[in-house]
């Protein structure tokens, strides 16, 4: 099939680059203010983005049949114990309902949220795991559907975290409430 003139030649692009993963419908675009959402742990904890204003934000979805997701969780708790005290968060997303007995086992001992409902536009359109990065100032930074590394975590977090912080939130979770582990 011919496409014809500038339209036709868009129209590809974008489908290939749709096709590609690279961007998915709904979700919002690295370098633009990020979007809202609402969050909430079976504890009874809820956090929307506002929660995490003048602080650098993971959010990360996962699966637990996903073998990357489950090496990459404990890397992230880790670099979150380490690094919170200089504004880091980290807000993790469950892509499917239910959890095994041994994952919740192993999970208990993470002292990140793991958030059990999720509404917004982020989320499972890739294969998890999948990551965002919002900075201090509410602008995503990152977005990836891969595992990471040790590398990967300081490469995007440490210039993020050595920007000043919003006065009055230093070392505090969400809008002054103690987040698991703090």
């Amino acid at each position: 099939m011919r496409f014809a003139g500038w339209a036709g030649r868009l129209a590809c692009c974008i489908a290939a680059l749709v096709l590609s993963g690279r961007v998915a419908a709904g979700e919002p675009a690295v370098g633009e203010r990020a979007r809202d959402f609402q969050a909430s742990t079976s504890q009874g904890e809820a956090f929307t983005l506002a929660d995490f204003k003048g602080q650098v934000l993971v959010l990360n979805f996962w699966a637990g049949w996903c073998a990357p997701c489950s090496r990459q969780l404990p890397l992230l708790d880790s670099y979150y114990r380490l690094q919170k005290k200089f504004g880091l968060r980290v807000l993790t997303v469950a892509n499917e309902p239910s959890v095994s007995l041994n994952e919740r086992k192993a999970l208990a001992a993470l002292s990140i949220p793991l958030a059990r409902n999720f509404k917004g536009d982020y989320g499972p359109a890739r294969a998890p795991p999948l990551t965002y990065v919002i900075d201090r100032a509410g602008i995503l930074r990152y977005a990836k559907a891969a595992s990471l590394s040790l590398d990967d975590l300081n490469t995007m977090l440490v210039p993020l975290l050595s920007e000043p912080e919003t006065p009055g939130l230093k070392g505090d979770g969400p809008t002054g409430r103690k987040m698991n582990g703090d």
